[in-house]
């Protein structure tokens, strides 16, 4: 199999907008999760952070392709339980 080739400059921030994207969803409902009371919208909520998550770090890793880089920051938020 070929090395992967690098990404062109259009690509780079088209996956650069969708990490930010995808972060800021993460963040949403990590955040939500604590705000919400039904079990169903609950474990919808946490199924979202999984998937989230993984889609991350698949975008992450084509990233590391672009011939430009700003760091992918990696503190996640934690859910707000109880008040704390």
């Amino acid at each position: 199999m070929s090395e992967p080739q690098p990404l062109a400059a259009h690509e780079s921030l088209e996956i650069h907008e969708m990490l930010n994207f995808k972060t800021l969803c993460l963040a949403k409902s990590k955040l939500m999760q604590g705000l919400v009371f039904d079990r169903d919208l609950k474990a919808l909520m946490e199924k979202d952070v999984r998937q989230s998550l993984q889609a991350i770090e698949a975008l992450k890793a084509v990233y590391a392709r672009a011939p430009f880089q700003t760091a992918v920051p990696e503190n996640r938020p934690t859910p707000i339980l109880n008040g704390r």
